[in-house]
């Protein structure tokens, strides 16, 4: 009853704190708020630079924006109440199991107490004085650490087991929790869902004729790709200066390493050395104590024979040799090891120290950057010409290079598909831009190295934020007609060096 009473008070006061989601959440949003901040800037530099201030679908913008970001939060939520659903799955069943363990270990123990009892728990003291024979006295205090040893063990495993049970009942109640988080999401989610939706239509149905002269507008779509042309060259340049901070951290970080590693060898060369004039030092003492103690074996048998013979001579004093120190050779001299608790008899000289030199200056650390994904291996998408899959299944509708009505050709290919269909990453690659821009709606550009980037455009809602890694085949956004497009679908580019460049060599329609 007390263990139940403390996983009861254990479960109750984790339930008042903040779950393990909410803490990883929060922290994901300051990682990526940087970032985010400096696109936005990125954007509305272009934008500043536009002479047409007033668009039609700019009055969508807002609304594009929160179906997307409904969207995406509604799929990331779906993702994590599964996740958590099979981790509440697996704590279940650790806790049966550890229930279960702790019983078979309680029933154990009881039986231990009860033969124990039964046995008459014979003192040990008592046991040693009844004067029995010897050899069973010793028998019996064996068998008897035997048995004290099996209860401990026992106990310290029930006890751990009882501890582990407590845990668990908090990671349940933990996962509990944070599925009641993100249901209570969800719903807040949807309710935003369903009122973007409708403003959107309403707007929609009063921009009608505004978003058809803008379409027909060839200046209008000549801004558009001016635009997206100024957007890519600006993000080219953010990926520049990221390349180069990190290779400038990183060569920072190997002069660090290089110096830490040149004053550990200095130290260790200096220890060296000490050590090796300590043990001259203390081969030189050796030698004196010797000389000294033969000096006076001698005198011992010099009077010896004088006290047998009778008489005494004079004798002339022995100068004692005084220890000359002995000079430091040039290589390594090996010496055969000295007793360390014989305390030293003669004065030990220190050498002078050598003038350390100046470590080399170490270039400062950086202030903090925004910093998108690692970049992809350079080579790795022009590898893959020819064999890309489509982004989204449907049907092209115009190619690169075919007219737009009075205006100029098509930069890349527009796909015809069903609202809210996946559109997936044609490679692997890094997201450098998620965002909404006018022309091209919900937009998301995906760096793939190498001076590679792939553009998806007109989207519903944008999965991915700026700064996450992608693989090949993952689902990046939902098809739409954001932006004001009069049809649902996909505008896809592919762009080399900011230049756009034929889809159809590259992807496999």
């Amino acid at each position: 009853m007390l263990c139940l009473a403390l996983l009861l008070s254990c479960g109750a006061a984790h339930a008042a704190r903040p779950t393990e989601r909410s803490k990883q959440k929060a922290a994901a949003e300051l990682q990526r708020a940087g970032l985010q901040q400096k696109l936005t800037a990125l954007k509305r530099d272009i934008s500043q630079t536009e002479s047409a201030k007033d668009d039609a679908a700019d009055t969508l913008a807002e609304s594009e924006e929160a179906i997307s970001n409904a969207n995406r939060a509604l799929r990331d939520l779906a993702q994590e109440q599964n996740q958590t659903s099979v981790k509440l799955t697996a704590l279940g069943k650790e806790h049966r199991e550890l229930t279960a363990t702790v019983e078979k270990q309680k029933a154990q123990l009881s039986k231990l107490l009860r033969e124990q009892y039964v046995a008459g728990n014979e003192d040990r003291m008592k046991l040693l004085l009844s004067g029995d024979n010897p050899n069973r006295i010793n028998r019996d205090l064996q068998l008897m650490a035997y048995v004290s040893q099996a209860q401990a063990r026992l106990l310290e495993s029930l006890r751990a087991n009882l501890l582990a049970v407590e845990k668990n009942q908090a990671d349940v109640q933990n996962a509990k929790d944070e599925l009641e988080e993100i249901a209570q999401e969800e719903r807040d989610q949807k309710v935003v869902l369903e009122q973007e939706k409708t403003r959107r239509a309403a707007l929609l149905a009063n921009l009608s004729q505004r978003l058809v002269a803008k379409r027909k507008e060839a200046g209008s779509v000549a801004r558009d790709e001016q635009r997206m042309g100024d957007l890519v060259d600006k993000l080219a340049k953010l990926i520049e200066e990221q390349a180069a901070a990190a290779a400038a951290e990183k060569k920072r970080q190997q002069l660090l390493a290089e110096q830490r590693a040149a004053e550990k060898a200095a130290a260790a060369a200096k220890a060296a050395e000490e050590k090796r004039e300590r043990l001259l030092a203390a081969r030189a003492r050796v030698e004196a104590q010797a000389q000294a103690r033969a000096l006076a074996e001698r005198e011992r048998l010099a009077r010896e024979q004088q006290s047998k013979s009778g008489k005494i001579k004079p004798q002339t004093p022995v100068p004692v040799p005084v220890p000359v120190p002995v000079p430091v050779p040039a290589p390594p001299v090996k010496l055969d090891p000295i007793d360390k608790d014989e305390p030293p008899q003669i004065a030990k000289v220190e050498p002078k120290p050598e003038p350390k030199p100046e470590p080399a200056p170490v270039p400062a650390p950086e202030p903090a950057r925004p910093t998108l994904a690692p970049a992809p291996p350079a080579g790795a998408f022009a590898s893959l010409k020819g064999q890309l899959r489509p982004p989204v299944a449907g049907r092209i509708a115009a190619r690169f290079g075919s007219k737009r009505g009075d205006g100029p050709s098509w930069k890349g290919v527009f796909i015809k598909t069903g609202e809210g269909s996946d559109v997936h990453a044609v490679a692997a690659g890094r997201v450098v831009f998620s965002d909404w821009m006018r022309g091209f709606g919900n937009l998301i550009i995906v760096d793939h190295g190498g001076q590679y980037m792939s553009i998806y455009g007109n989207n519903q809602s944008l999965l991915k934020r700026a700064g996450d890694s992608v693989k090949s085949g993952d689902a990046i956004a939902s098809a739409g007609n954001s932006g004001g497009n009069e049809e649902s679908g996909l505008y896809f580019e592919l762009r080399y060096q900011g230049r756009a460049f034929d889809p159809a060599t590259w992807v496999r329609f």
